[in-house]
This record gives structure tokens, sequence and C-alpha cells, in this order.
């Protein structure tokens, strides 16, 4: 979190109009909640992971090494999320992680009579929404623009812009639309004090 972009990109009514006063309440509100997205931010860097500009990270448990955590730009990671950080979690720009989302790296093999474990990477690409409750497991690839319904166990890669719900995680629809603009980031009370909406 920059509070010098925030502060930079800031909208900026005019002075004592009524949209003024809205506005710095609302930063005034919103003041406690932002210190910690940016402490939290800080901390996660601080401890080796790359959190890209604005990007938003709620209290979530984080479990393994941080320096195997990359967020891009502009993305949310919601509350109670699950970050299993035995392997790399690579997510893009503008992704949106809702609620108690589980990333597992790491599993054992059900079939070796030594029950073994193995790791492998997760890869979330640009504008993909991981909805509440959904669980990602080793190896997987979402792709750009891609939805994974609430509650979806996801076992096998989703291709760019495909919708998946279920358990297992099966495709329902191949639609979404290629040319995707928009910032969650936006619709986070705490930011959208400063940075207005689009």
């Amino acid at each position: 979190m920059s509070w010098s972009y925030l502060w930079t990109h800031r909208e900026r009514p005019r002075l004592l109009s009524a949209r003024w006063a809205v506005v710095w309440a609302k930063r005034t509100l919103r003041c406690r909640a932002m210190l910690g997205l940016t402490v939290r931010v800080g901390w996660l860097r601080w401890r080796g992971a790359i959190i890209g500009s604005l990007s938003i990270v709620e209290k979530c448990r984080l479990e393994g090494d941080p320096h195997k955590l990359s967020v891009g730009e502009e993305s949310v990671i919601g509350r109670d999320v699950e970050l299993m950080l035995h392997e790399r979690i690579q997510i893009g720009n503008r992704v949106v992680i809702n609620p108690r989302v589980t990333l597992l790296t790491a599993s054992h093999r059900v079939h070796d009579p030594k029950w073994t474990t193995y790791s492998s990477p997760i890869a979330i690409g640009d504008y993909a929404w991981i909805a509440t409750g959904a669980m990602i497991m080793p190896g997987v690839r979402i792709g750009r623009g891609a939805v994974v319904g609430a509650g979806a166990v996801v076992r096998e890669d989703v291709p760019d812009g495909a919708v998946v719900l279920g358990n297992p995680a099966k495709i329902v629809s191949t639609v979404r639309r290629d040319a995707l603009e928009y910032s969650p980031v936006r619709l986070s009370a705490p930011l959208e004090a400063w940075l207005g909406r689009d």
C-alpha cells in the first residue's frame, strides 16, 4: 500500500462542498482500516513476499515461506484466506480472492503406502476471481479472467475466461469477456475513500 500514491491520486472535490465533507468523513472513519492494510502489506514485504502496488491483503493465514508468495498490482486477498506456501503461489494483477479460500501447494500421495508428500506451485492469472470457500489444489493454474465458484474444489487447470463450479470443479461457461478493465481495489472501502470510484 502506498500512501504517496493515494495522496497523489486522491479524489479532490471542491473545498467545503458537500462532496468534500463526505470524502473527508469517509477517510477519517476508514483511517484505522487503512493503517491495518498498510502494516500487513509492509510486514509481508519485509518477510520476503512480493506484493504489487495498491494490492490489499486482509488478515489471512500463511504457512510456509513468504518468499514464495508473489501478488501483482491492485489485487485483493480476503479475510481468512489460507495460503500454504510449501511451493510458489503467483497471483496476477487485479485478482480477487474472496474470504475463506484455501490455496494448497502440498498434499499427500493417497496411493503411496508411505503416504509421502508432494508439492507443486499455483498460478492465478490476471482478473481471475476465486469465490468464497473455494479450494485450489497443488499444481493448478487458474487462467486470465477465470472464475472459480464458491465452494469449488479445483484439481485441474482452468482455461482463460472459464467459469468453474462444484467438487470436483467443472467448466460451466467459457464466455467471460477478454477485455476486462476493472480494478477490484476501488471497491474496498478504505481505498475508495481516497480514490473514489471509476
